[in-house]
C-alpha cells in the first residue's frame, strides 16, 4: 500500500523533508524499485605531489521503500562499486598501482543489504565510537530539516554531507598491506538537483533527481598502501530512474555476468547490513609481503 505524503513544500517541517527525501531515494509505492546510477574518477592525494588520476568507478544502487506502520519508512537497498578503465568505462580486474608498480588484483564492492530507517529525525552518528563518555557514544537525534536551496521558480537543490570516524573493521595487525590504520576517517557529500513541481506533484510516488557524489576515504584496501599518508576521493555525476537503463551497457552487462541479484531491489528486510570494510574483512584474505 503506498503511503500518504506531504506535498506542500515546507522546507522547514520534517514531515515534509522525510516524505521528499522518500520520494527522491526511492518510491512510496513499494511495488515499484528505484535505481541510482553513479560514474566518475577515483582520485589518490599523496603529501608533497600533485593528485593522481588512479580509475573511474561506476556505482548503482537497486532501491525499494517499505512503509512501516509506524510512520517510518525502510529503505531497502543493493549496492555495487564496479571500478573501471576512465577512458573506455570498460570494468577492470587489475590495477597497476602509479607509487609501487605492483599489479593489484581488483575487489569489486558488492553490499547486500545496505538498509535503513528514513524518519522525521536525522539520525547522527557520533564522531567516535570509542568514546570513554557514554554520553557522547550515543547517535544524536534531531529533526529531519534538510539545507534547501531554490534556484529560480523549478528548480531545488539539496545537499548532504556526512565526516565520521570510526573503528577500522580491516585490523592493521591482520590486514597489514590493506588496513589504512585503527580508525577509518570518511566524508560523504552529495548534492541532488530536483524539480519543485516534481515534488508537488501528488501523482508522483517517485521523484527523479540528477547531481554530483564525492566520498573522500583511506586507500581502497586492495591498493595494498597500508598506512602510507594520503588518501583517495571519489568525484561523480549521479542520476536517477525507475528502471536499469541508467546503468552503462559495459556495468549492465558485467553485473549479468557477475552480480545479477543487484538489478533488483530487495523484497524482504534482512540483514545485518554491513560497510564494505567490513565486507572486505569477512571475505578477503590478507595479501603477502610484497616481494623485494
Amino acid at each position: 500500500m503506498t503511503i500518504k505524503f506531504e506535498t506542500k513544500i515546507d522546507f522547514m517541517n520534517p514531515i515534509w523533508n522525510r516524505d521528499a527525501w522518500s520520494r527522491m531515494q526511492g518510491d512510496l509505492n513499494p511495488e515499484n524499485q528505484k535505481i541510482t546510477d553513479t560514474r566518475g574518477i577515483v582520485l589518490g592525494v599523496k603529501p608533497g605531489e600533485a593528485v593522481k588520476e588512479l580509475c573511474g568507478f561506476e556505482a548503482f544502487l537497486a532501491t525499494r521503500l517499505v512503509p512501516q506502520e509506524d510512520g517510518t519508512i525502510r529503505r531497502l537497498n543493493r549496492e555495487v562499486i564496479f571500478y573501471t578503465n576512465p577512458r573506455t568505462g570498460e570494468i577492470i580486474e587489475s590495477w597497476t598501482n602509479p607509487w609501487t608498480g605492483e599489479e593489484c588484483r581488483v575487489v569489486q564492492v558488492a553490499n547486500d543489504p545496505f538498509n535503513y530507517t528514513i524518519s522525521e529525525w536525522l539520525i547522527l552518528a557520533p564522531e567516535d565510537f570509542k568514546s570513554a563518555d557514554p554520553e557522547k557514544a550515543k547517535p544524536r537525534k534531531l529533526p529531519l530539516i534538510f539545507p534547501w536551496q531554490q534556484f529560480g521558480p523549478d528548480l531545488l537543490g539539496l545537499s548532504t554531507d556526512m565526516h565520521l570516524y570510526y573503528p577500522n573493521s580491516l585490523d592493521p595487525k591482520k590486514f597489514v598491506r590493506e588496513s589504512s590504520g585503527p580508525m577509518v576517517q570518511v566524508s560523504e557529500m552529495m548534492r541532488y538537483n530536483v524539480s519543485r513541481k516534481d515534488l508537488e506533484n501528488p501523482e508522483l510516488t517517485s521523484v527523479q533527481y540528477s547531481g554530483t557524489w564525492a566520498r573522500i576515504t583511506p586507500w581502497l584496501p586492495w591498493m595494498l598502501m597500508g598506512t602510507e599518508a594520503g588518501h583517495v576521493v571519489y568525484n561523480g555525476a549521479m542520476c536517477s530512474s525507475p528502471t536499469t537503463d541508467i546503468i552503462s551497457p559495459q556495468a549492465l552487462e558485467y553485473a549479468k555476468q557477475n552480480y545479477p541479484q543487484f538489478l533488483s531491489a530487495p523484497t524482504e528486510d534482512y540483514g545485518p547490513s554491513h560497510s564494505s570494510l567490513e565486507i572486505y574483512a569477512r571475505t578477503q584474505e590478507p595479501a603477502p609481503p610484497r616481494a623485494a
